[in-house]
């Protein structure tokens, strides 16, 4: 007799969706779909039961749910959940997707580290994570020389005003993510990474992972009164504005890697003479100033910024049960090395001049 597998995936802002099934002879047997969510008319579930029952169980998270969009009767609606939560639940039943609860947990706290060896540790500890030489990691960033983290397809001449990065000292490193330039003063900034296999988000829209991926975080500073959300794909704002940026890459080997930087107490006089925000990127934000996009976090929430690293922690702690970690000389070493190799050099940095 087959085995009864079990899966579940909770809907960002939405409803809980549970898939129950079996697999023989390579297919899904026994599918009940099922959870708190509301779906018209009721016969439409039974659609979905058949629609799946039968289907091979290397399907794609994408295929599974065109399968369900298929099977969808002309009117029917769904509420607080999607064809595309059904299949991430049926991929977790089959232990094809990973749920937060199906990990062991690290954290690793501030250290002060040149800002190149932080960058650096970002595609190191994807590769460990990948490797399963480290558990799934989240690590919080700190520095002390004035930087400018720039995107993996930035050009530095387009996003740099070079008098202001030799007026006011500042190093010029690239990430391995795209997205956009991060201007970091020591002090100034909120940055962590997260290192996780790519079953996490396996089944997820790239829109959807970010606001998945942050979802602890935003529930931190709702804990310190920010009322704080996505705005597609990768900005997080409040009421007042924008309060930071993510990004994320992913790896060959399986794993990813997920950043995150938000403004504390940002000088925007001096990131304005730094960085080159032009008149196009202002117009998309609806914004006539640059200085108006950035609104620090101390502010928002009249915390010191250990208070809010302490907090974020703490959140992070209480729902996944991390452990505290630390970096190994290992992996400092090798970031040594690829500073040397390849994130200090200009044929990293200047790839697109």
């Amino acid at each position: 007799m087959a085995s009864q597998l079990h899966g579940e995936y909770k809907v960002h802002g939405g409803k809980l969706v549970v898939v129950d099934c079996s697999v023989a002879d390579g297919v899904l047997r026994d599918v009940r779909v099922s959870g708190d969510f509301f779906l018209e008319p009721d016969e439409a579930l039974e659609d979905i039961n058949a629609a799946l029952n039968g289907l091979p169980e290397d399907l794609s998270a994408a295929a599974l749910a065109d399968a369900v969009t298929d099977s969808l009767r002309s009117g029917a609606v769904l509420f607080g959940f999607s064809a595309q939560a059904v299949s991430i639940a049926v991929r977790r039943a089959l232990t094809r997707a990973s749920s937060w609860v199906d990990h062991e947990w690290d954290i690793i706290a501030p250290t002060i580290l040149p800002t190149a060896v932080n960058v650096a540790l970002d595609e190191i500890l994807t590769e460990e994570v990948g490797a399963g030489r480290r558990n799934p990691t989240l690590r919080f960033w700190d520095w002390e020389e004035p930087s400018v983290v720039i995107g993996s397809f930035q050009s530095v001449r387009n996003e740099l005003d070079a008098e202001g990065v030799q007026k006011y000292g500042i190093k010029v490193v690239r990430r391995i993510s795209g997205g956009g330039a991060m201007f970091m003063e020591a002090g100034n900034c909120i940055t962590y990474s997260l290192y996780i296999p790519q079953t996490l988000v396996d089944g997820l829209s790239f829109e959807d992972s970010y606001k998945f991926l942050d979802a602890w975080v935003l529930a931190a500073l709702e804990s310190m009164g920010i009322e704080a959300f996505y705005i597609p794909l990768n900005d997080i704002a409040t009421a007042q504005g924008k309060i930071g940026g993510a990004a994320q890459k992913r790896l060959s080997n399986g794993a990813m890697v997920h950043h995150v930087t938000m403004s504390y107490d940002i000088d925007a006089e001096k990131m304005v003479k730094v960085l080159r925000i032009g008149k196009e990127k202002l117009s998309d934000k609806g914004t006539r100033s640059a200085k108006k996009r950035v609104d620090p976090l101390r502010r928002q929430s009249g915390l010191a910024r250990e208070e809010i690293l302490q907090r974020m922690s703490a959140t992070f702690v209480d729902r996944y049960g991390a452990r505290p970690s630390v970096l190994r000389d290992t992996e400092l070493q090798e970031a040594r090395r690829r500073v040397e190799s390849k994130f200090g050099t200009d044929e990293w940095l200047l790839r697109i001049p």
